[in-house]
C-alpha cells in the first residue's frame, strides 16, 4: 500500500472540498499532506486565546487584521487545505478570495494547541511545515500544554530557520513584517 504524502494523497483536494462543504458545523476539517484531518472545535479558553491577540495586534498594528479560521492553501503545490487559528494580513486582504485562500501576504500564521492526542503532529510540526513551505513569515504557536509561545521565523526551503521559546508571562518581540509586542501575562489566566 502506498503511503499517504502530498504526492500521494487521500483524495483530490476538490472532493475534500466538496466534504467541507457538506460537514456538519460541529467538525472543521483539513486537508494536510495529502491527508483529512478533523480539528476539534475549539473550547472556551481557546477562544479566550484567539481573542485576546486579535485585540492585541489590531491594537499596535490597526492596519493589520488576525482572522480567525480563514482556511488557507498550504502544503506541496499548494494542495493542502488548513484552517490557521488566525491569520495575520494586511486589511481587506481576502476579500474576494473565497473559502480557501492563497496564502501570499499572509505575515503571520497562529494555532494554539488543543487538548486532544492529535494537537502534537498536527500543530507542531504538519502545519508548521506546511506554512514554511508557502513561506509564511511568521509562525506563533501557542501551546497550551507547556504554557509556552514558539516563534517560527525566516522560512526558507520548506523549512523556519529560526525558533524561540518563550514562557508564558514572558514579553514575547514577533518579528517584521509583523513587529508586534506581546506582554504575555495573561495567558496564565487561561491554563485549567
Amino acid at each position: 500500500m502506498t503511503p499517504i504524502t502530498a504526492d500521494h494523497p487521500q483524495m483530490p483536494v476538490e472532493d475534500f472540498e466538496e466534504l467541507v462543504r457538506t460537514a456538519p458545523e460541529t467538525v472543521s476539517l483539513e486537508f494536510i499532506n495529502g491527508k483529512l484531518e478533523v480539528k476539534p472545535v475549539p473550547d472556551g479558553d481557546h477562544g479566550a486565546i484567539v481573542m485576546w491577540l486579535l485585540e492585541r495586534c489590531m491594537r499596535v498594528r490597526p492596519d493589520l487584521r488576525l482572522y480567525p479560521e480563514q482556511g488557507l492553501k498550504v502544503g506541496g503545490y499548494r494542495k493542502g487545505r488548513a484552517r490557521p487559528d488566525g491569520a495575520l494580513v494586511p486589511e481587506d486582504h481576502f476579500v474576494g478570495q473565497g473559502e480557501w485562500a492563497d496564502p501570499d501576504g499572509v505575515l503571520m500564521a497562529v494555532e494554539v494547541t488543543s487538548h486532544d492526542p492529535d494537537t502534537d503532529r498536527r500543530d507542531r510540526r504538519e502545519k508548521r511545515d506546511g506554512y514554511a513551505a508557502v513561506g509564511i513569515p511568521v509562525y506563533l504557536l501557542i501551546d497550551r500544554d507547556a504554557c509556552t509561545l514558539t516563534l517560527y521565523s525566516d522560512p526558507e526551503n520548506g523549512t523556519y530557520r529560526n525558533r524561540t521559546s518563550h514562557p508564558y508571562g514572558s514579553v514575547v518581540e514577533l518579528p517584521d513584517p509583523v513587529g508586534v509586542t506581546l506582554e504575555t501575562e495573561k495567558l496564565k489566566d487561561y491554563v485549567h
